[in-house]
């Protein structure tokens, strides 16, 4: 009787094994391409708290199993429960475990083809423990800090009225000079009142002072190349080289070991810019992955979130091992999901796409208009370049040469760049601002913002090479930014031996075209007070001694920051420089002829979009001799003159048909 029971008992232990196993275990579906992968149609999650359960789900539709790891610490330690995973439609895994697990960790393991892929976050894990190896179960709710339901975004009427500011981090705040407490963190951009020895404002006071509306981070996401667990070590990375997409770099936290800090800093840094009447722009890098074997896409639905090359291996059109494949529904859904969460969960106010032209044009869109449902002033735009051939027909991707098939979408004008400063990769070529030749047509072109013009590229011999904007809005004029030198370190390559007078006189003449270009100007952080970075152009992963701003240039430069700070001003102050409206610009914006080389000379007819300013005449002159252009005859107040700026008592009149421009120098008059 007894041996009867004992027979009975295993029979029914085997049979609620097989009846686990039969749904935690299945048979590995195999897909005849990723398109037939299925998409999931609700709201991804893989981690919904709740103090009663916390439900865990993945995405991993190729998978036999799938298990979910429970860790008391954010790294080290083994896991104090395994919970197997149900397998359910579209490919997502969902299980409940009851209690409260506030506080706790976990991560994922799938297992394909046999093999147990190895612990993963997940690919949507929104809190971290240190440097991003598990995901942390947290009450989003607890990381808002006081008055964090009232934040609102600072007015934007139109996206002609931005101007961005690119800048990093550490850069930004880490030197001593700047006598920032928190300096190279989140928080040094919430520090009011910190200025230099000789008293010139740093930090947020300083871009206050400066004027501009956005603020562009370069990559804040987690990233992989700094060790978070060594805070007090100098570690340096631009952030390119992404690892958890949807949480916070715990480097630039206060304390990177405890999830809710990264999260909350971040959001206190929003606000405070937001109260300073600045927005946040982010620099996202969904075109590759750090690593692609053992990355967290690779170890939860292997192959799926990345393009293959005819062999069968990994594309790399980014030049860093990979390429993801946008062009897939659910990476597409991973996207706009992402971007979305960010602008919602953390009021991030625009995006910067690192290699958009990776991208397709479709998720590109897609991105825009979930985008506007969410507020339609949310800023997008990228480079509209690869590093390679990407996998895709070219008339699929987010080119630049595709921006028209982008509305509300806008790129980076490598031309207007070239034609100012010299090309990219020869730093010993110059362009205009050094009085090289032949480049008056690619800055006419950065001055009505990449639109057609009927005085653009009406020249055989000197053109650019395509009319690639819709509107201006989509055309970012720029000289310099993180990626290359800064215009210091550019000027002094290209005109060996210049002195600092020469030196604060181009970047004037730079800046100047920059900030009456009709596209939306953007600054390098530093730039304005002269900075350089020793000449080192790919600085990043250099020390602070080549990236950090030191901030005494303020006051030794004080007369470029000025005038930097007066062109921002008069533009904010005169919708003529920003018209916003290819129509508005063919009609209003004139090119003065002038026979002279390198100079261009231009003219806002009237009072474009009722501006208190009428004729308003801009003219570059890029000689080392003086250039006299003919005008309408009248008389003219004269705003800017031989690297001085004043909008409110001016610099002098004019009275006549003839203008006289100093060499290596701009001058703007208006009636």
């Amino acid at each position: 009787m007894k041996s009867m029971k004992t027979r009975r008992a295993k029979k029914l232990l085997l049979m609620s094994v097989l009846a686990t196993f039969s749904c935690t275990s299945i048979q590995q579906k195999v897909y005849s391409s990723f398109d037939d992968y299925p998409v999931y149609e609700g709201q991804w999650e893989e981690m919904v708290y709740s103090p009663a359960a916390t439900r865990f789900s993945l995405w991993a539709p190729t998978a036999q199993e799938v298990r979910v790891l429970l860790y008391d610490e954010g790294r080290n330690g083994s896991a104090y429960e395994t919970v197997v995973m149900t397998a359910g439609k579209d490919g997502m895994w969902k299980t409940d475990v009851d209690g409260d697990l506030k506080g706790k960790f976990y991560a994922f393991n799938v297992k394909v083809d046999d093999q147990w892929l190895g612990d993963t976050p997940g690919v949507l894990a929104k809190a971290l423990g240190v440097n991003g190896d598990r995901a942390a179960v947290i009450n989003m709710a607890d990381t808002n800090p006081e008055g964090w339901e009232n934040d609102a975004r600072p007015a934007l009427k139109d996206f002609s009225d931005i101007i961005l500011y690119e800048m990093h981090h550490r850069d930004f705040s880490i030197d001593s000079t700047a006598n920032i407490r928190h300096n190279g963190k989140y928080l040094a951009l919430t520090e009011e009142g910190t200025v230099t020895a000789d008293g010139a404002k740093t930090g947020i006071d300083h871009l206050k002072e400066l004027g501009v509306t956005h603020v562009h981070l370069l990559p804040s996401f987690d990233y992989s190349s700094v060790d978070e667990t060594k805070p007090d070590l100098p570690q340096y990375n631009w952030g390119y080289d992404p690892k958890n997409y949807n949480a916070p770099e715990g480097s630039y936290a206060t304390d990177p070991f405890q999830p809710e800090v990264r999260i909350r800093e971040f959001k206190q840094m929003v606000m405070a810019l937001h109260k300073a009447g600045i927005r946040v722009v982010m620099d996202v890098v969904y075109n590759h992955t750090a690593v692609t074997k053992g990355s967290n896409f690779e170890r939860t639905v292997p192959g799926y979130f990345y393009r293959q090359d005819e062999k069968g291996g990994f594309a790399d059109a980014s030049a860093c091992g990979n390429e993801t494949a946008s062009e897939r529904a659910m990476v597409r859904k991973y996207m706009v999901q992402s971007v979305c969460y960010w602008a919602q969960e953390y009021h991030v106010d625009g995006f910067r796409f690192d290699l958009m032209g990776i991208h397709d044009i479709e998720t590109m869109n897609a991105i825009r208009s979930a985008l506007n449902k969410i507020d339609p002033t949310i800023y997008m735009y990228g480079e509209g370049w690869a590093a390679a051939a990407p996998r895709l027909p070219q008339e699929r991707l987010a080119m630049k040469s595709n921006t028209y098939l982008m509305p509300g979408v806008a790129a980076f004008s490598d031309e207007f760049r070239d034609s100012l400063r010299g090309p990219f990769g020869h730093d010993e070529k110059g362009a205009f601002i050094i009085g090289a030749p032949r480049h008056e047509a690619g800055i006419k072109f950065g001055i009505v913002g990449g639109i057609a013009h009927p005085q653009v590229n009406n020249d055989s011999v000197h053109r650019v090479p395509k009319i690639w904007a819709n509107q201006p809005t989509q055309f970012i004029a720029y000289a310099s930014c993180h990626d290359d030198l800064c215009m210091t370190d550019r000027i002094r390559h290209t005109l060996p031996g210049a002195s600092v007078k020469e030196l604060a006189a181009l970047q004037k003449l730079t800046q100047t075209a920059i900030l009456t270009s009709q596209g939306v100007p953007f600054l390098f952080a530093g730039d304005e007070v002269m900075r350089d970075k020793k000449g080192v152009a790919n600085s990043y992963k250099s020390p602070d001694e080549i990236n950090a701003i030191d901030w005494t240039l303020k006051t030794t430069h004080r007369d470029v920051f000025d005038y930097v700070s007066g062109l921002i001003a008069m533009r904010k102050a005169h919708p003529a420089f920003h018209m916003g409206s290819a129509d508005l610009i063919r009609q209003h914006l004139e090119f003065i002829h002038v026979p002279a080389s390198n100079v261009v000379a231009f003219r806002l007819k009237g009072n474009p979009c009722g501006d208190s300013w009428l004729n308003t005449t801009v003219v570059l002159n890029a000689r080392t001799e003086p250039v006299t252009v003919d005008i309408p005859d009248g008389k003219y107040w004269i705003a800017a003159r031989d690297g001085r700026i004043d909008l409110v008592m001016g610099l002098g009149t004019l009275v006549g048909n003839k203008l006289e421009v100093a060499p290596r120098s701009a001058m703007i008059i208006h009636q």
